[in-house]
């Protein structure tokens, strides 16, 4: 992980979009910071690519998609994408699985909910698990105290051997039935709403993420970016990003949206 200052005007010229996570990436300590939500929409304004790519549940990507300054959103881990089509005032909503797979993906991670907070004393379902179509949201350290690292791990073991996937963030363990992820309904948003191939145009898109469910699109994406907290999970991660921000959470990624939109603007003139 290089610090941020080394990545390069010429490279940074050249982003057409920008991917990012939510939680401690675009909020600081649970809060979107005006000046993180002023980042998205002066990329926006741009001319810029803006897409969300985050765990949280389908009710707040249908408002995120329809109210923030983006091009869409996919929400949790991967499940679907939601894009709001201003021209038609239609809300677009693309899921990985049918609606019946996601009923008794449903029933199977139901079962699971009572054995992951009996073994994991201390963990809870997400407060906005009621809101979620896809996935299993358990909380580790939003709205409870904070549990030692070694006990998400457990949760997703836990997923894990009842044949789920399970991705860590930095506040809950997410589970689900399905082989999809964040970069899966990436690839899938960027082909069938941007008609962007972004295994041929990766280079000219940007990443800005966080934690270990964010390995995928860290790994995937020349130009990924962490926030200075992304450091906290350092040895952690499948794959890190290739620059960190010395900012922590929304700051850090004001940082970032400064340097692409500086350069941008160099370019032009």
């Amino acid at each position: 992980m290089r610090d941020l200052a080394e990545f390069g005007p010429e490279t940074a010229s050249r982003i057409r979009g920008v991917f990012c996570d939510i939680d401690d990436t675009l909020t600081t300590e649970g809060r979107l910071p005006a000046d993180a939500y002023r980042a998205l929409e002066r990329l926006h304004e741009a001319g810029l690519v803006v897409a969300p790519i985050t765990g949280r549940p389908a009710g707040w990507c249908d408002m995120i998609a329809r109210f923030w300054p983006v091009t869409g959103v996919v929400g949790e881990n991967g499940a679907f994408y939601f894009a709001y089509d201003q021209a038609t005032r239609k809300m677009i909503r693309v899921f990985a699985a049918s609606a019946d797979e996601r009923r008794e993906n449903r029933r199977r991670l139901t079962e699971l909910e009572k054995r992951i907070v009996e073994e994991v004393p201390g963990s809870a379902v997400s407060a906005d698990q009621q809101y979620r179509e896809a996935d299993l949201a358990i909380d580790f350290c939003e709205d409870v105290p904070a549990l030692p690292l070694s006990d998400a791990r457990r949760i997703k073991q836990i997923f894990e051997e009842a044949g789920a996937v399970a991705k860590i963030s930095s506040i809950h363990v997410n589970g689900w039935f399905g082989r999809y992820d964040k970069l899966s309904m990436t690839r899938r948003f960027a082909s069938e709403r941007l008609g962007t191939d972004l295994d041929v145009e990766r280079q000219v898109y940007a990443f800005v993420g966080d934690s270990p469910n964010d390995a995928p699109m860290f790994g995937f994406f020349p130009n990924s970016f962490g926030v200075a907290n992304v450091v906290d999970f350092q040895g952690q991660i499948d794959a890190e990003p290739a620059y960190v921000a010395r900012s922590r959470g929304g700051r850090g990624f004001v940082e970032i949206a400064d340097i692409i939109l500086a350069n941008r603007r160099s370019a032009v003139v």
